[in-house]
């Protein structure tokens, strides 16, 4: 189960210095664009950012990964075979926005 919770990738987040978090929960890892995890909805409203969310959900999708829209979400079974593939594709996905 540990393995296909690393598709909440944390390690690319520090590497790129991102003020995002990821918040872990059984198969479910939700991104969160706020230094720090958000407490209250409307922590949660102020740390939301349309247009990052339709680059990522877009860039994710190119490489078949879908984030959920709303609750940028990805889900992922223990039984999975795609976690190095997704961790990949969320690093490369992080290398390009910081290089704009």
């Amino acid at each position: 189960m540990e393995r296909a919770l690393a598709h909440c990738d944390v390690a690319a987040i520090m590497e790129f210095e991102l003020p995002w978090t990821c918040n872990r929960l059984g198969a479910r890892g939700e991104y969160m664009f706020a230094k720090t995890p958000p407490v209250t909805g409307a922590e949660a409203d102020l740390a939301g950012d349309f247009e990052l969310e339709q680059f990522i959900h877009l860039r994710m999708l190119n490489d078949g990964f879908l984030i959920t829209p709303f609750h940028n979400m990805a889900l992922m079974s223990p039984d999975t075979t795609v976690v190095d593939a997704h961790t990949k594709a969320f690093r490369t996905m992080c290398t390009e926005l910081t290089q704009w």
